[in-house]
């Protein structure tokens, strides 16, 4: 590995690496060019840092651009408030200042040398007086390359051959990866998730640190995990950092249900790799994602997590076998809890609650005719969930046996055509008793109350069976009810 102060043997490559990376950011972020300069005119350097500049040398450089500087984060604030459109300086107090203009939003952090104590989950930051000082504590060789943009002419630095790394596809860092994540731990959810985004291998002494540090990882916040995790499951290729987590043992942390899945199988009681099946049911929702309009995190949460109430429900047959009986439920109320731990929204939760809890609702009506009732009530329980439950309903067929697959796929083609015949002809999706609050109370003469509550869902459990009744067949019908009720 190369010093700051030995720089790559290959100049060449590095000549040109520097000229592609600099064409690609003059192309996608012409307003670095004019960022450089204000802060040029103040006697400060500014380069562009890490992702952006393995972006911009992949050819995937977009319109989130890092910078460092050696200008102070107040002097920063100065000049991106006269440079920008709109500035928010919520991260200060690490050295960082956003801003955004037109489509582009920047950072620029001072240099700087950050670590976290034993048991802290905040860094305490030291501001630097370089950029190789600054590039030097950053988390991967690939991420420790910068475009000095405020000297003569653009210059492309990179002290440890992360352009090396990155044609290589090799994730190391710039010193001992043990130091490095021993600064700041969660890198190591960094590296499963740039495995999976960039398609790169850890190197070797790398996995093992991560190995010997999972531990390390309790002292992160909550909030920063997720955010790891997010990016890793909407990355690609989810599969591979999900692999490398538990593998790692830092899903014991993050995500320890995922693990779990990996269930001893007994001699005589054999069953499906539940582990196994959640990723594939999570590779082939990422496949019908389409149907959602696109990437989709409820329903990648929902299929990574929609069986891990088995661990906890799993029961040996007289005979052989094993079941799960109201896995669902159990597995509704396992993810709603480690959601909540990882700070998930309030409707993320709660989506991703309900679509666990409704996975097994097809099975349950088997291969026969499904009744008008039946639909009705699968769209109801479902509301404007429905595509996410069929894709995950679609996804959890995992069996490698065709004709199976074929008949359970038709099964469902078949729901949904009566779904859609239901939806055109009674407007499923708007389902309402046949009478309102109001005219429950005039007809029985009562007052609000528990009494009115009871009384529309019995309108409404009439809706479902028997479809739209009409207002005088439900008024019929209401004060039979209410005659026999209180008879």
């Amino acid at each position: 590995m190369s010093s700051p102060q030995n720089p790559p043997a290959s100049q060449a490559g590095l000549s040109a690496a520097g000229e592609m990376a600099i064409a690609s950011l003059i192309e996608r972020a012409p307003l670095a060019s004019s960022l450089a300069g204000a802060f040029k005119e103040k006697g400060f350097t500014l380069a562009l840092v890490g992702g952006p500049v393995r972006d911009a040398l992949l050819g995937r450089l977009g319109n989130d651009l890092d910078f460092t500087t050696s200008a102070p984060p107040l002097e920063t604030k100065k000049i991106l408030q006269k440079w920008a459109e709109n500035v928010w300086d919520t991260g200060i107090e690490f050295g960082t200042v956003a801003a955004k203009r037109g489509d582009t939003t920047v950072e620029v952090t001072t240099y700087r040398s950050e670590s976290y104590n034993s048991d802290s989950r905040k860094p305490d930051v030291t501001y630097g007086t370089s950029i190789e000082g600054d590039l030097s504590r950053r988390d991967f060789t690939v991420n420790s390359m910068a475009l000095e943009l405020t000297g003569k002419a653009p210059q492309f630095i990179d002290p440890f051959d992360g352009l090396v790394d990155l044609a290589k596809k090799v994730l190391r860092t710039p010193g001992k990866p043990e130091d490095s994540f021993s600064d700041d731990p969660l890198r190591m959810l960094r590296a499963a998730r740039f495995a999976s985004q960039l398609n790169f291998e850890i190197a070797p002494e790398v996995l093992q640190a991560m190995k010997d540090m999972a531990a390390r990882l309790e002292i992160i916040s909550a909030e920063r995990i997720r955010d790891e995790i997010t990016k890793l499951l909407m990355s690609p290729k989810p599969r591979t950092g999900i692999t490398i987590l538990v593998e790692t043992g830092l899903a014991d942390i993050a995500l320890p249900e995922i693990p779990k899945l990996r269930l001893e199988v007994d001699e005589h009681h054999h069953h499906k790799d539940v582990y196994e099946h959640s990723i594939t049911v999570l590779e082939q929702a990422i496949e019908l994602e389409h149907r959602l309009g696109g990437p989709n995190l409820v329903i990648r949460l929902a299929a990574l997590l929609h069986d891990i109430g088995k661990p906890k429900t799993r029961a040996l047959l007289e005979g052989g076998g094993v079941s799960f009986h109201h896995h669902e439920v159990v597995g509704a109320r396992l993810a709603k809890s480690r959601m909540k731990a990882l700070r998930f929204s309030g409707e993320v939760i709660e989506e991703v609650e309900t679509l666990i809890a409704l996975h097994l609702r097809f099975h349950g009506y088997g291969d026969g005719e499904w009744t008008d009732s039946a639909v009705r009530r699968y769209v109801r329980d479902a509301g404007p969930l429905l595509t996410h439950l069929h894709v995950l309903t679609r996804a959890d067929c995992t069996t490698r046996n065709a004709r199976k697959a074929a008949r359970l796929a038709a099964t469902y083609d078949s729901l949904e055509d009566r779904i859609a015949i239901l939806m055109e002809q009674e407007e499923l999706s708007k389902i309402r008793p046949d009478l309102d609050g109001a005219e429950v109370m005039s007809l029985l003469g009562i007052k609000p109350g528990a009494d009115v509550g009871r009384a529309l869902d019995f309108l409404l459990e009439l809706r479902m069976d028997q479809g739209p009744l009409g207002k005088e067949k439900a008024t019929e019908l209401l004060l039979d009810w209410w005659a026999k009720k209180n008879g």
